[in-house]
């Protein structure tokens, strides 16, 4: 009842419908619009996952650190760069790692109808499924960005929708000791609300299926080397 009330009270009303809606369908935390995954339910419990690869220049390499740290990350892939590189898809599954549908060219979303949001979360659904032998279980939508059709959608993919509570900008060319200390501190945040870490970083980029990551990289592998002595390292949404 909410937003009618907001409406009926003129501009003042239409402004907060407006912040309402922005908050709904932006912030990662948000349930408004539908159920999401968001953190693990245990302080020590730290979810590592990357957005918009497969990435030749990249994952490997990423591929390589965590398995030297016997760590298990989620992957969202485009499903774009899915069918650039089917085998390199294929070597992220057997490595054990999670992985989910990031949509198939990385729209913002609710600026599009509802048959071209169909159409990127069903197309993605089909490469990864193609690529891989089975369905994947999760998504996240680029930039988080959601409205209700994105729910409706997701549940009849049987994917659930994944969001993060912590998220450090190193797409933005960020050296990797900045990168290191944002994680730190949204880590001894997220332990003061007695939460775990959910934490987005990118392995590749939704404008160059080569991006350089390294900065990414050096941050992963340094966090990996001086994770705080407890930290267990989880996928979604097997935490629960």
């Amino acid at each position: 009842m909410l937003l009618p009330q907001l409406i009926s009270a003129g501009a003042g009303g239409l402004a907060a419908v407006a912040a309402v809606s922005a908050y709904a369908g932006l912030s990662s935390e948000s349930q408004w619009f539908g159920p999401s995954l968001v953190s693990p339910p245990e302080p020590d419990q730290f979810a590592l996952t990357f957005d918009d690869g497969p990435n030749p220049a990249a994952t490997p390499r990423l591929l390589e650190i965590l398995a030297r740290a016997n760590v298990r990350a989620t992957f969202f892939l485009i499903g774009d760069y899915v069918l650039r590189e089917p085998n390199l898809t294929r070597e992220i599954a057997a490595a054990g790692h999670a992985i989910g549908n990031h949509t198939m060219h990385h729209l913002w979303l609710p600026r599009h109808s509802n048959a071209v949001i169909r159409e990127e979360m069903t197309a993605c659904h089909h490469a990864l499924a193609d690529t891989l032998g089975a369905p994947v279980k999760l998504f996240r939508p680029p930039h988080g960005a959601r409205r209700p059709v994105v729910f409706r959608i997701a549940g009849e993919l049987g994917l659930e929708v994944t969001q993060w509570n912590l998220i450090v900008g190193d797409w933005m060319n960020r050296r990797p000791e900045a990168l290191l200390r944002s994680i730190e501190r949204g880590m001894a945040r997220n332990h003061r609300r007695r939460r775990g870490t959910n934490l987005v970083l990118h392995d590749g980029s939704q404008h160059d299926p080569a991006a350089d990551r390294s900065a990414t990289l050096q941050a992963v592998k340094a966090l990996l080397d001086h994770a705080p002595e407890g930290t267990r390292f989880v996928t979604p949404p097997y935490w629960r």
